[in-house]
Parts: C-alpha cells; structure tokens; sequence
C-alpha cells in the first residue's frame, strides 16, 4: 500500500506486470527486496471477483489488506474509505524516484513525503510498521561492511546485532535472505520498533536515522511512541488514512 500510493496516488499500479505497454513497478529500486504477497493479493481478488464481479478495486484492496494484516497482529483498527479505481498504466521512473529508499537519509525521506502531503511525523509513524515484517539482506548490508565507502560498519549499528546481521548476510553472499526486521516481537504490531532504535537495533538505515541523525526533528516523535504505544496506535491509524487518500483514482477523477 505505501509503496503504491507514493507513484500517481493510490491506484494499484504496483500491482501491473511488465507487458508491452508497462515497465512495472515492482522492478523499481526500492520494491523488490521490499514488496512481497503479490499472490495473496491475486487470490483476493479472485475470490471477489467470483463473488462479486468488477465491484472491489486492486487499490482498495491494498487498503483493506493494509488495516487488516496491523490490526490482526495486535495493532490499530481504523475506518478504510473505499471507492478507489485500479490505474491502467505504471510509472517506473516515478516509483524510482518517489518511493523512500532503505538506504537514504532524513531529509530525502522527509522531501519525499512532503512531496505527497504528509509531513514529519507521518515520516516516523509510517516507518513504525517496520515493527513487523522481513526485510531481504540487499536493504541493510550496506550497513554491515563498508559503510559509505569507510571501509567499516555503519557505526549506529549495535555491536551484536551487528555481528548476528554479518552471520546472515555474509559479505558475497545472496541478497534475498530475509531476517526480522523486528529483533523482540517481529510478528507482533507494536512500538517495541522505536525502542530497538533506542538502543541502536533498528535493522535498516532509513530507520535508524530517525533517532542517530543529530538535530532531526523526528528524535522527539521517536522518544514519545518509544514510552506511549497508545499515541502510536492513533497516530498510526491517521497516517494510514491520510496516505490512503493520496491522489486517489475514483469515479469522479
């Protein structure tokens, strides 16, 4: 959902294969080490449309999956507005461009928010569904070796996580094994995300700098979900809405 609704607005064009006419979207740098369950969602849509046929949209889907897949996992229940329409064409050059990378800093995140109508705190609430889920090798081992050219680790990393990650993801080793991006409840919805950046376990670099890049203005947001998940869980639940309503493709665009 988040990496749908940042290319032309929530339309499911992720969802497009390559064919004649499209590049897809899933060949897109930050996507295919990032975005899996492509299946599940072809067997959603196949059981709708035996049911009832040409009603439920791919894009809606993708929201209602969304709040479904957090709220079965402990987290927040919110009210999901449908009527979106599926976009017939993908954008690949938008989707390298406008999707938020694991490997970029604060400030090009923050731009690429912005650039949709959200703003920093969504910046750090949206990141919070890392609290949950795996993350592949290619969207962390930059961290784990010779980080930005130092020849060392990416200092922000702690020690033994360091060492258990560079047993995972050997240097030449495969790049599509995934490991938790949550060391202490990875299946479980909840804030124990900011309180591994606390102590310096936050798996991919995109999520660490939210606490270790100095002077950000996400540091405090960070500290308050880290003591209230209940501020997080609403928090949460708004930011999905407010992403869910990014450009949507309905019957009156």
């Amino acid at each position: 959902h988040f990496h749908d609704c940042f290319v032309n607005g929530c339309d499911g064009s992720l969802l497009l294969d390559d064919s004649a006419n499209i590049q897809s979207e899933k060949n897109a740098v930050p996507n295919p080490n990032s975005t899996r369950g492509f299946s599940v969602v072809d067997d959603i849509k196949t059981a709708l449309e035996n049911a009832c046929p040409g009603i439920v949209s791919c894009s809606d889907i993708l929201a209602l999956a969304s709040e479904a897949s957090v709220s079965l996992a402990g987290g927040p229940t919110w009210a999901v507005l449908l009527g979106r329409k599926d976009g017939l064409t993908a954008n690949l050059s938008g989707a390298n461009t406008g999707v938020p990378s694991p490997f970029e800093g604060i400030t090009n995140i923050t731009a690429k928010f912005t650039a949709v109508g959200l703003n920093t705190t969504d910046v750090v609430v949206l990141s919070g569904a890392h609290t949950f889920g795996r993350a592949a090798c290619a969207t962390f081992n930059n961290r784990l070796f010779n980080f930005n050219g130092t020849g060392s680790p990416d200092p922000t990393l702690n020690s033994t996580l360091l060492s258990s990650l560079q047993q995972v993801c050997p240097q030449n080793g495969s790049a599509s094994v995934v490991t938790n991006l949550d060391l202490s409840t990875p299946d479980a919805f909840d804030n124990n995300y900011f309180t591994n950046l606390q102590s310096n376990n936050g798996l991919l670099q995109s999520d660490q700098e939210l606490l270790s890049d100095t002077g950000s203005p996400t540091i405090p947001i960070v500290t308050s979900f880290a003591s209230n998940q209940t501020q997080f869980f609403e928090a949460f639940a708004l930011s999905m809405i407010k992403m869910g309503n990014i450009s949507p493709f309905t019957k009156q665009s």
